[in-house]
């Protein structure tokens, strides 16, 4: 299966070891939110990059604190 150009792209940038900070990924030029791992087959994880990370981070730990309140 051919890939597009595009995704060709965004997979050099999560293969780059310079986006790379220890376990963490961090590249605003990154338009996803959620990368493959260095090592695709260990997963996925957040793109720091993206201030929207942060604001899904926040919205779950809101959620799993409503829970544990209202439960």
């Amino acid at each position: 299966m051919k890939k597009n150009p595009e995704q060709h792209i965004l997979d050099g940038m999560s293969k780059d070891l310079s986006n790379w900070h220890g376990p963490f990924y961090a590249n605003r030029k990154d338009p996803r939110l959620i990368v493959p791992k260095y090592n695709p087959v260990l997963g996925s994880t957040f793109n720091f990059g993206s201030p929207f990370t942060y604001v899904g981070i926040i919205l779950i730990i809101l959620i799993i604190i409503a829970s544990q309140m209202f439960f």
